[in-house]
């Protein structure tokens, strides 16, 4: 069927679908998530969490993603009904475990480290299996999925590999697949130790190649084991295939295209197919082209036809296209929230946050002042350069209608040279802060290198605050008082970079020496649908 006849068929269904309000245009929901009529609208999560994976154990879900450069890092995600989510914790505690190009006195991963993983569940415990494209394959494993989580343990330490996966069959026996992007796309099924820590090199079975053929997914359905994958054409775009096999370890023979590209929604690809407490299947997916909001995450559909899961809404010929909507999968009392704001009363970082790099922990403190957190400053690796800054404290910006950040900070501990605040950054960055020079603070805001100077400052304490909507324009503004607001410089677009979307996060670094801190009282994280 021609290309034109298939977008027009999309169309058609969006708009009888009962869904189309606020979702018809990619970016411009003003509903996500849960509905109060039962329903959900997609994205479920209007954020940056790339390379899903997700498994079912009993009523609840566990779903991971990409975290690259950042630390601790593969994020654990929870939720009981696929819809309502809530931040678990990480795998990783320490990335320079991966390599010391992640820490902070190195700062040398952008755009790498931590890549697409699988996440299962085996003889009562959890493994998680991942790809850095630099280092090779990792695993670790827990017995509950909050942790404590095993250090890393390589399984392959060799660059040019990628999204990987996991499982085991009846049997016992284990099976680990992996993609060699950096020779043609070709993808390997191998022979897995009994503890999970070791793949036969030699038992390697050629099962895909070409076409960018990767994200892949092991799952075995009732007779059948699938390799779902994505494949990418020039003309096409990015969709979603599978090879099913009668036997784990193949041939995989058959072959079927499961969706199309969905480019008008920026093409969903990567992400795991599981079966609801419904008893209805689902792939949770991200969207794999990425903008200011990252590859934000959406819910489809899977509908079983002829032993093939074919995702979302079902058009003609057997093939899926997006769904911006449907009936929740499950009704629980427990509806998780993704968790934003912070008060700094823990004493350890709340699960939310990941720095930028592996931190330099004795320069940062819950403890010294309690219900605040202190930033200490060091130099950046290169001067005034907030992507070279170590200990930079960052979160996943939202996509909705309405964000609003607020941080208060005592700047009674600063020093000359010294610079912190309250930043957005991906592949660029801004900031809005304070900054001392000799004795005298001032505010300054700097959108990529380009700096402006603001008021000078007498009070020791200061509120910051970033808002921007679906367009992702940010306008800065700052007070004094901590209810009167003065806008301050010009807006700034949030951007993608480095396989990312915006980052907002805390700073504080000092051009000249090692001295001096900021406290912060809070981080307040308000969105509106």
């Amino acid at each position: 069927m021609k290309k034109g006849i298939w977008i027009v068929l999309s169309l058609l269904v969006w708009v009888n679908s009962g869904f189309t309000q606020d979702n018809t245009r990619w970016g411009t929901w003003r509903n996500w998530g849960e509905q109060v009529d039962g329903t959900y609208r997609n994205p479920v999560i209007p954020s940056d969490y790339s390379d899903i994976d997700c498994i079912r154990v009993g009523d609840d879900y566990y779903a991971i993603s990409s975290t690259f450069q950042f630390s601790p890092g593969v994020i654990i995600l929870h939720s009981k009904d696929l819809v309502n989510w809530r931040i678990l914790g990480h795998a990783i505690q320490d990335v320079t475990q991966i390599s010391p190009a992640l820490n902070w006195d190195k700062m040398n991963r952008y755009g790498r480290g931590v890549w697409a993983g699988t996440i299962r569940y085996h003889d009562e415990k959890f493994y998680i299996y991942f790809g850095t494209p630099d280092e090779g394959y990792f695993m670790t494993s827990a017995t509950n999925p909050e942790g404590p989580w095993e250090p890393l343990h390589p399984i392959m330490l060799e660059p040019g590999w990628d999204d990987c996966s996991v499982l085991w069959d009846e049997n016992g026996e284990g099976y680990f697949v992996g993609t060699h992007f950096a020779d043609g796309y070709k993808t390997y099924l191998f022979k897995l130790s009994k503890d999970g820590k070791t793949i036969d090199r030699e038992s390697a079975q050629l099962v895909n190649s070409g076409s960018g053929r990767e994200a892949n997914k092991l799952i075995k359905v009732d007779d059948w084991y699938y390799l779902v994958f994505s494949e990418h054409k020039h003309d096409k775009g990015r969709y979603v295939m599978a090879k099913r096999s009668k036997r784990l370890q193949g041939p995989y023979d058959e072959e079927k295209q499961l969706a199309l590209p969905g480019r008008e929604a920026m093409e969903p690809n990567q992400g795991g197919i599981v079966q609801g407490r419904d008893g209805k299947w689902y792939f949770l997916t991200h969207h794999g082209t990425g903008d200011w909001s990252g590859r934000i995450m959406s819910l489809l559909p899977v509908t079983w036809i002829d032993g093939w899961p074919i995702i979302g809404t079902v058009l003609p010929d057997t093939i899926g296209s997006m769904s911006w909507g449907g009936e929740m999968p499950f009704q629980d009392n427990d509806r998780f929230n993704m968790q934003r704001s912070d008060d700094f009363d823990n004493a350890v970082i709340s699960e939310q946050w990941e720095w930028n790099y592996q931190p330099r922990v004795e320069m940062f403190s819950l403890v010294e002042r309690k219900g605040w957190l202190r930033l200490k400053a060091f130099k950046p690796l290169v001067e005034n350069e907030l992507l070279q800054a170590g200990n930079t404290l960052t979160q996943r910006s939202f996509r909705t209608f309405r964000n609003e950040v607020i941080i208060k900070m005592d700047i009674s501990g600063m020093v000359d040279g010294q610079k912190c605040g309250l930043c957005h950054f991906s592949g660029q960055y801004s900031f809005i802060g304070v900054k001392q020079v000799g004795s005298t603070r001032s505010i300054e805001i700097n959108i990529n290198g380009e700096e402006k100077e603001g008021v000078t400052l007498q009070e020791p304490h200061v509120w910051l605050k970033s808002e921007w909507g679906l367009d992702g324009k940010s306008i800065y503004s700052y007070s004094i008082d901590g209810d009167n607001y003065q806008p301050f410089g010009d807006t700034y677009q949030l951007a993608w970079g480095n396989y990312r979307g915006d980052r907002i996060g805390i700073y504080c670094f000092n051009n000249k020496e090692e001295k001096g801190y900021v406290d912060v009282d809070y981080f307040h994280y308000h969105i509106q649908k």
